[in-house]
């Protein structure tokens, strides 16, 4: 899972920083690329509940395989794009079916004691990092040879294709996975913990037996329990921290809407620097993610706390940066922004499926997906309209946003607290 993920940013990342120019290569207006890039991003919107919610219906081994061979289609026609309206139907198949990675969290959450989420969720993003860091160095070399947007996105596609045959040849035995959960979760605790993880492992194993049958049902029954599932989230008392995300999300946004800009606008700079400083930030962000088993063995497994900490630090920097009076400071504010938005995005979706619970991990981390999204949708508008009153202005309502998201967290500590009491006291 760690390869598929690594292979899937790599993909993608090759072929994302091309795909402007390429349209307007077609003939296409600045507006005609936005609208497009916009419509894509609606349909990921929309999509990503529903496909989250779907997987946890039929299975995450048939929903992982269907949406890593439509993005396929999807970028195999994206390398035969000729004209403008080509190029804007290859975007549909990945814009309603490209959440493989967040299948593939909710995957590894059903496979791993949540003791251990954390650590495996932290590797996994930085192999997903790693691609991302390599993938537009590759593609940006293949552009260079002639008709090189078409083979990136032949490569891209292939690489999906690869992706397939590695979920296809991953060890499904139900029985074998569960027996090896019991045996990992088994050491070190007492006989009461033992019980409870066969019974949490119990159930896990019904539930994808369950959800192995209902791949037969019709698409209409299928349709109605999606609905009915994201009516039970809509429904919770989980809107805190999907409001706490979207705020982190949309304050971490706006720290980098403007970076290159107002990095020369206030210290003279070349926005050469401000790519090798994101570069540096991203590589940082990888060699966090391999650092969070120790960390959370540090906070005692406490996800709240270590969320709400990462989260005031991460404020803490976003401050730093509006007020920086030195390119030097800047380039300690994304050190350590580095670290705790890495931090704070594992232990967010941590969060989600602690509270939630695991029956339900597609449909939630497909909720999570979508309100990120939002976040995507609104920063750019915000970073618009403060921009307009200084170059700090976006990290300066950043810094707003996220702390608005620690006192939503302060005021509902109570909550999280008495789940991580009892998750700590399980295990």
């Amino acid at each position: 899972l760690f390869l598929l993920s690594f292979q899937d940013l790599f993909g993608v990342s090759m072929v994302v920083p091309l795909m402007n120019l390429h349209v307007k290569s077609l003939g296409a207006s600045h507006t005609v690329a936005g609208i497009i890039g916009s419509v894509y991003g609606v349909m990921q919107l929309f999509s990503s509940t529903f496909v989250g919610c779907w997987s946890d219906i039929v299975g995450r081994r048939y929903s992982l395989l269907a949406c890593i061979l439509l993005s396929a289609m999807g970028y195999f026609l994206l390398g035969t794009s000729t004209t403008v309206l080509l190029f804007a139907i290859s975007r549909v198949p990945v814009g309603i079916f490209k959440h493989t990675l967040s299948i593939s969290k909710a995957l590894l959450s059903d496979l791993v004691s949540e003791r251990d989420r954390p650590l495996v969720m932290g590797r996994f993003n930085a192999a997903s990092s790693v691609g991302f860091i390599l993938g537009p160095v590759v593609g940006g070399y293949l552009t260079e040879v002639e008709d090189g947007f078409y083979q990136t996105s032949f490569i891209c596609a292939s690489i999906f294709l690869l992706n397939a045959g590695l979920v296809w040849m991953l060890p499904w035995s139900e029985e074998n996975t569960s027996d090896r959960e019991h045996q990992q979760d088994n050491r070190g605790t007492d006989s009461f913990s033992a019980k409870a993880n066969q019974d949490q492992h119990l159930n896990s194993a019904t539930s994808r037996a369950m959800a192995s049958e209902n791949l037969f049902w019709s698409p209409w029954i299928q349709l109605a329990t999606v609905l009915k599932r994201i009516k039970g989230i809509a429904c919770s008392d989980l809107w805190d921290i999907f409001l706490v995300r979207l705020l982190m999300s949309v304050a971490i946004l706006l720290y980098y809407s403007n970076f290159s800009l107002a990095l020369e606008e206030r210290f003279g700079v070349k926005p050469l620097f401000a790519g090798y400083l994101m570069s540096y930030s991203s590589a940082l962000g990888v060699l966090a993610g391999c650092l969070l088993g120790p960390i959370t063995r540090l906070y005692q497994h406490n996800t709240y706390r270590l969320l709400l900490h990462s989260s005031t630090l991460t404020c803490t920097l976003i401050l730093l940066y509006a007020s920086a009076l030195s390119i030097w400071m800047v380039v300690l504010s994304s050190t350590f922004l580095a670290f705790s938005t890495t931090i704070g995005r594992t232990c967010i979706i941590d969060l989600e499926l602690t509270i939630g619970g695991n029956e339900a991990s597609g449909t939630l981390l497909g909720v999570g997906q979508s309100v990120t999204s939002v976040g995507r949708i609104v920063a750019p508008l915000l970073s618009g309209f403060s921009q307009e009153f200084s170059p700090c202005g976006p990290p300066s309502l950043g810094v707003g946003l996220a702390l608005v998201a620690i006192l939503i967290m302060n005021a509902n500590k109570q909550k999280y607290c008495s789940h991580g009491n009892v998750k700590l006291k399980n295990q």
